[in-house]
């Protein structure tokens, strides 16, 4: 009876907002938007992708942030969405945590740092326990022609950036889209 009457209460809240007209947004789901003609309109939320890299390695991983936004996906990388001020490691881990997929982006310049990246990888592999085993969470991608570690490689399939980065690219967001779809 609790969850009928929360669902109903909750339901009445995005009603009553969307009446004033303010869009309603529940996280991990999508938002609803106030519609003339239909009453309300929503739109799912996107795929929200973690992207774990070294400094060394920004370029490409802007490129692969760019890629995902243009193409649907919401993308986080440090750079992009940590704010002046923030308690910079509960947000990366909060992030994780709340990531759909988390893209590790290996490069020879990344598999013998030590630092944020590893530890970032370390965490993913923490919450990628709590993922079904049939589902998809880590993604590693070669940014160049390194060595996977064995501990992910023994696995994890990877995906190879390079010769081809937009072959690459493509069958990264296709594994994306058939684990959502």
């Amino acid at each position: 009876m609790n969850e009928i009457s929360s669902a109903q209460d909750l339901a009445q809240i995005v009603i009553r907002s969307l009446a004033r007209g303010h869009a309603v947004e529940i996280d991990g789901l999508g938002v609803f938007y106030p519609d003339g003609a239909l009453g309300c309109r929503f739109e799912p939320s996107q795929p929200r992708v973690f992207i774990a890299y070294v400094k060394e390695d920004q370029q490409a991983a802007e490129w692969i942030y760019q890629a995902l936004e243009t193409n649907g996906f919401e993308p986080w990388m440090d750079v992009r969405k940590l704010l002046p001020g923030q308690n910079w490691p509960r947000a990366i881990e909060t992030a994780i945590e709340s990531s759909d997929f988390f893209v590790a982006c290996y490069s020879h310049r990344s598999v013998n740092k030590r630092g944020g990246f590893q530890a970032e990888i370390r965490y993913a592999l923490d919450c990628a326990k709590r993922v079904p085993l049939e589902e998809i969470f880590i993604v590693p991608v070669r940014l160049d022609s390194c060595r996977v570690p064995k501990a992910v490689q023994r696995e994890l399939q990877y995906i190879d950036l390079f010769p081809d980065g937009e072959r690459g690219l493509e069958r990264l967001m296709s594994t994306l889209r058939r684990r959502k779809a």
